[in-house]
């Protein structure tokens, strides 16, 4: 660390902050040491750091399908979050959220020098089959683990109940769903919360409708629905969906919202210029990040049990123009 420093002309603690990846350093010092750091072959000891300072600065992510909105809008905010605590993130990108897959990933970052461990989402895992190292501080974007380990999530049932009951109030006598994979638990609690708000509306509750929260399935389900006259409000399970019904509906002659009204679900920047601009629910992806990241730092520096604590992060329904009162043949 001398060498570097002596190098680029500027002192070991501008080394050290550099190397742990600290921003309160100007752009061309940073590069000055960069230089140096690569001409003589420097890198950062991480145990030495860990002895120092009591930490290795580092935060383990493991992340399923970073394709899926969800997941890489979370990981962003979490990267982001540990980014302004002095933290780098090391993300595990797992095959699939089964308890071997999770399991074997948290092993694997265990042994790669990290603080704590971010579990985006472990769907198919529970509480009883999940093995993580033990002493090893956890949280985890599923609410199935409270008790067990802190959580943290949008409130889903919130937001289902909330883009049903907009679209019951424009007096749409039902609404119908094109739901999210049956293996996904934020799927399962957006179904289960839509269900529930029609049952008690007194209201008919239609079959769901299974999709895979691509544009393609909800293209290809939203012909399905064209054709039936009955269907004038659809609460689709994420927006990547919604936008595939619209299309659907537009090549069919169904005009929305005069004759169909479309919801969508996670509030991703392009759902304001679908035409007609997408009515939504929208999550709060950066401040998910942030709990998570601080329910951790707590556990990492404070040696504080969470284990019951879960933080439901608030959701809100903003209102476009793809909804509106229902046809007047259909009204109540």
């Amino acid at each position: 660390m001398a060498d570097v420093a002596a190098l680029a002309g500027v002192s070991s603690q501008t080394v050290s902050r550099v190397s742990m990846g600290l921003d309160n350093v100007r752009p061309e010092t940073r590069r000055r040491v960069l230089t140096a750091m690569a001409e003589l072959g420097y890198s950062a000891n991480v145990a030495a750091r860990a002895l120092r300072y009591g930490s290795y600065g580092t935060l383990g992510v493991i992340a399923h399908r970073l394709a899926r909105t969800g997941e890489s809008r979370t990981v962003e905010a979490v990267v982001e979050a540990a980014r302004a605590e002095g933290y780098t993130v090391t993300l595990v990108d797992v095959e699939s959220p089964s308890s071997d897959d999770v399991t074997a990933a948290a092993a694997r970052l265990s042994h790669q020098a990290i603080d704590g461990l971010v579990i985006i989402r472990a769907e198919t895992a529970t509480p009883d089959t999940l093995a993580l190292p033990p002493g090893m501080p956890v949280v985890v974007s599923d609410s199935r683990f409270v008790g067990h380990h802190p959580a943290v999530g949008a409130d889903q049932i919130d937001g289902a109940r909330k883009a049903t009951q907009h679209l019951l109030d424009l007096g749409h006598r039902t609404v119908h769903h094109v739901a999210g994979p049956a293996d996904s638990g934020p799927a399962q609690m957006r179904a289960d919360a839509w269900r529930a708000a029609l049952t008690e509306a007194g209201r008919d509750v239609p079959d769901v409708l299974r999709g895979d929260w691509t544009a393609g399935t909800g293209y290809e389900i939203g012909r399905d629905l064209a054709p039936d006259p009955g269907v004038t409000a659809v609460f689709c399970a994420n927006d990547e969906t919604a936008a595939g019904v619209l299309r659907a509906l537009h090549e069919a002659g169904r005009r929305v919202p005069d004759d169909v009204s479309v919801v969508g679900f996670d509030g991703i920047p392009l759902a304001e210029h679908l035409w007609p601009p997408l009515t939504t629910v929208v999550q709060d992806f950066s401040g998910i990040g942030r709990a998570l990241v601080d329910l951790l730092l707590q556990q990492v520096r404070d040696g504080r049990a969470l284990d019951d604590v879960h933080t439901l992060v608030p959701v809100e329904l903003v209102v476009r123009a793809s909804t509106g009162p229902a046809p007047r043949r259909h009204g109540t």
